[in-house]
């Protein structure tokens, strides 16, 4: 079975983009292993605001290979989309389960905390890759806002580079912990 990916920037107090949606603060002076996570994805999975954000940006994508994408939305349509694009509304579980199960590589979870916090939730999410940078934002989109449960997490890897970015790598497990 393919492994839905988290994988993500995040500042060091948790935030994935800045107070007013930016994130120039996101390190791009090195590879940071994108280029061997790449070698294991196919697929990539995106929110309605991140593949609208990618649309206004032009030249967003140009980083990114070639692969699969799936956007997830309540709102946008079929007639919204990219022919080569897929729309997933609806049952989102079902939906994203059948996608794991066909033939492929891992799918990467890329944008949307709403989103990632809905996949979360629904235990999909088979691995966190988070990329922290020694940034403080004070403010901005929180990374995980509406988890329902305490989910632990095993490492799996980390890295630290020479900028202070600290790569941490974590295995899901969808064993709920019981509180004390």
């Amino acid at each position: 079975m393919r492994k839905i990916v988290l994988g993500l920037a995040v500042s060091l107090d948790g935030y994935i983009e800045g107070p007013n949606g930016e994130y120039d603060w996101c390190f791009t002076d090195q590879d940071y292993g994108l280029n061997e996570f790449f070698t294991r994805i196919d697929s990539i999975f995106v929110g309605r605001k991140t593949y609208e954000m990618a649309l206004a940006e032009d030249g967003q994508e140009s980083w990114l290979p070639k692969m699969r994408e799936y956007i997830f939305s309540t709102t946008l349509t079929d007639a919204d989309i990219s022919p080569k694009k897929t729309l997933i509304s609806g049952d989102i579980e079902a939906r994203v389960k059948a996608i794991k199960n066909q033939k492929g590589k891992d799918i990467w979870l890329f944008g949307g905390a709403e989103l990632t916090n809905t996949l979360m939730n629904l235990g999909l999410v088979d691995e966190i890759w988070l990329s922290i940078h020694p940034i403080i934002l004070g403010a901005g989109k929180p990374l995980f806002s509406s988890l329902k449960e305490r989910r632990w997490l095993t490492l799996t890897d980390s890295k630290v580079y020479e900028s202070g970015l600290v790569s941490l790598k974590y295995d899901c497990k969808w064993d709920t912990v019981e509180t004390a």
